[in-house]
């Protein structure tokens, strides 16, 4: 008579009951499927079992059993970099929330056209590539043109313009967000690449958002975008 080994765990065949190589792949899979979130120790634990309870006459490929180890080693290890990567992100999203924090008050330029005009002022800088006349255009916020000018310039970065905020026909505007619009010619009558750039009080910073945004006249910019810090 023959006799019957205990099942002592899930997937684990009897020692009568021959098991075709496939069907132990597919229990198999299924047990790491359910033992992935687990630990290392249940599976070898459920490999160590079912190699003492296959059958004599039909025992499972060896090879195959270290295939699904070094495979379930490798998942195993990929979930264990995923949560030290979560731990970089919260470690780098705390760093951005203490540097963002230290702008407050400060004056930072960034690039940008849109700047807020205060007690009849705003300030622009301007990055010319070389010698050239720039054609000044700005607009209010609903986008109507307010102001245009043409002005001599040479080659550099951070050249300052200011706007009084009175329109060509002398009317002094009302404070609010204007565009500033730059466009150049050298002496040869070739366009050149003309980038704007605002500085303004850092008035608040955003800590909800990822990554944090400071406020800038009005406007919303990342770290990243604050390209120097004046005062």
């Amino acid at each position: 008579m023959a006799t019957t080994a205990a099942v002592t765990a899930p997937g684990v065949v009897s020692g009568t009951t021959p098991t075709s190589s496939s069907s132990s792949n597919s229990s198999l899979n299924s047990t790491t499927g359910t033992t992935l979130a687990g630990n290392f120790q249940t599976f070898l634990m459920l490999l160590t079992t079912q190699l003492q309870n296959q059958s004599p006459l039909d025992p499972l490929d060896t090879n195959q059993f270290t295939q699904q180890l070094v495979q379930f080693a490798q998942v195993e290890q990929q979930l264990k970099t995923n949560e030290e990567l979560k731990t970089l992100v919260a470690m780098q999203q705390a760093v951005q929330a203490t540097q963002a924090l230290g702008f407050v008050g400060k004056t930072a330029v960034v690039d940008g056209s849109t700047t807020a005009l205060s007690n009849s002022k705003a300030t622009w800088e301007l990055n010319i590539k070389s010698a050239s006349t720039v054609n000044i255009t700005i607009t209010n916020s609903s986008g109507q043109t307010v102001f245009t000018g043409k002005y001599s310039a040479n080659a550099g970065d951070s050249q300052p313009f200011t706007w009084n905020g009175q329109g060509n026909d002398g009317t002094q505007l009302p404070d609010g967000k204007y565009t500033l619009t730059a466009s150049a010619v050298d002496s040869s009558g070739t366009s050149v690449g003309v980038a704007t750039q605002i500085q303004g009080t850092v008035s608040s910073v955003d800590l909800t958002q990822s990554p944090p945004l400071l406020m800038i006249n009005g406007q919303s910019y990342t770290v990243s975008q604050v390209k120097a810090i004046v005062g």
